[in-house]
C-alpha cells in the first residue's frame, strides 16, 4: 500500500498489507486504480463517527465513542514496537523524519505491557530446533541459552 500525501510533513512510504487484506481491497467496488477516493477529513470522521456510534451501542460500551483514527493509529503503532522492539522500523512505518517522534510509541509500549514482578510465567526448556520452533508458535518468548538449553516464558 502507498502512501503518497502523508499528514504533517511525514515522509510518503509503501507500507506491506497480507495476501488476504489485499484481496479484500481488490474486490471492492472502484471507478478507478486506486483503492480509496480522496475523500475530505470530515466525511472520513463523520464514518468513524457513525461505525463508533453503531458499535458503541451493541456492545454497551460508551468508551468506544473516545476512538479517533489517531487513536487507532497509536495503537497500531504501540503493538507494532511491540511486536519487533524495533524503533527504526517502527520511525519507517509511521514516515517519522525523527526518532523523537517514534520514541512516544516506546514509552507507550513500556508502560502498557510493563512486567509485574508478582506475574506468573509458564516456563519452558527447548533444546531442538523442533521444540524451540513449537513454542515460539504458541507464544512463548525466549529467555535466555544456559548450558546448551534455551528457556522460553509465557504468561499463565
Amino acid at each position: 500500500m502507498r502512501i503518497q500525501e502523508p499528514e504533517k510533513g511525514s515522509n510518503p512510504r509503501v507500507l506491506k498489507i497480507s495476501p488476504e487484506l489485499f484481496m479484500m481491497l481488490n474486490n471492492l467496488p472502484k471507478s478507478n486504480d486506486k483503492v480509496f477516493e480522496q475523500r475530505t477529513t470530515a466525511a472520513l470522521q463523520m464514518s468513524l463517527f457513525r461505525f463508533k456510534r453503531k458499535a458503541a451501542f451493541k456492545l454497551q460500551n460508551p468508551r468506544l465513542l473516545q476512538i479517533t483514527f489517531h487513536t487507532l493509529r497509536h495503537w497500531k503503532d504501540t503493538m507494532e514496537y511491540h511486536k519487533t522492539k524495533d524503533p527504526y522500523h517502527v520511525k519507517k512505518v509511521l514516515g517519522h523524519q525523527g526518532m523523537k517522534s517514534t520514541e512516544l510509541y516506546i514509552n507507550i509500549e513500556q508502560a502498557v505491557f510493563e512486567e509485574d514482578e508478582n506475574e506468573e510465567f509458564i516456563i519452558k526448556i527447548a533444546e531442538t530446533r523442533d521444540e524451540i520452533k513449537a513454542l515460539l508458535e504458541v507464544g512463548f518468548k525466549y529467555i535466555c541459552e544456559k548450558e546448551d538449553l534455551m528457556y522460553f516464558r509465557k504468561r499463565k
